[in-house]
């Protein structure tokens, strides 16, 4: 009798008997997926970006950090700054980003704590968005960056001094005499560790259940 299409999404069962004897290759999917949840969820409490601007008329520099849902630091004095060359407030960048951030992080843990009970080929749709997610926060930050800085208001106090360019999302960068230098956050470094935890997860999965998967497809057949 064929697998329903339940069947086959959710993949074959390993019965107790055979998990016991062989833990390791069973266990290891489910402790690399369990490990990359607890760091997206420890991500959510730590900073994702940092900021630092440099300028001769602040010695100790100035510094913005941003969580998946919040701004903090000395936004309100870059934003005075920014002002001037007719740049648009920080506050009004990634206004969706900051709303759904929280809730984003929560989906991808539920999605792996799915993924863990799929042992299919299936499993990998529930697990690569979480791969992505940092290069995909990265680039969210370099193209609002990029749509701010080429984007200047021309009425400005110094529109005409300044030329519309692109600030740097990570690196040193800056125009005139204001220099500044972005850096990961934790919070970033432990989205990006959980995404190479994943990968391994994933080759681990494949090692574990394919050959069940192969087997299904045989018996069926």
């Amino acid at each position: 009798m064929s697998p329903s299409i339940i069947e086959r999404i959710v993949g074959p069962r390993v019965g107790p008997e055979e998990t016991a004897r062989h833990s390791l290759r069973y266990g290891t999917p489910g402790f690399l997926l369990l490990t990359a949840r607890v760091l997206l969820l420890v991500s959510l409490f730590l900073p994702y970006w940092h900021m630092e601007l440099q300028a001769p008329q602040y010695p100790d520099g100035l510094h913005m950090t941003a969580h998946l849902n919040s701004l903090s630091g000395d936004v309100a004095e870059i934003d005075g700054l920014n002002h001037y060359i007719g740049m648009r407030s920080l506050y009004e960048a990634a206004e969706l980003e900051r709303d759904i951030g929280v809730f984003l992080m929560i989906l991808f843990v539920v999605l792996l704590e799915f993924a863990a009970y799929i042992h299919s080929r299936w499993a990998v749709l529930l697990v690569l968005p979480v791969v992505f997610f940092p290069v995909v926060f990265l680039v969210d930050l370099h193209l609002w960056m990029r749509h701010f800085g080429l984007n200047l208001d021309p009425h400005a106090p110094l529109s005409n001094a300044v030329k519309p360019f692109v600030p740097t999302a990570l690196g040193k960068g800056g125009i005139g005499q204001f220099v500044t230098i972005a850096t990961p956050g934790v919070g970033l470094m432990l989205a990006t560790a959980a995404s190479l935890v994943l990968i391994i997860a994933l080759f681990f999965h494949r090692r574990a259940y394919l050959p069940l998967v192969k087997a299904q497809r045989a018996s069926a057949a």
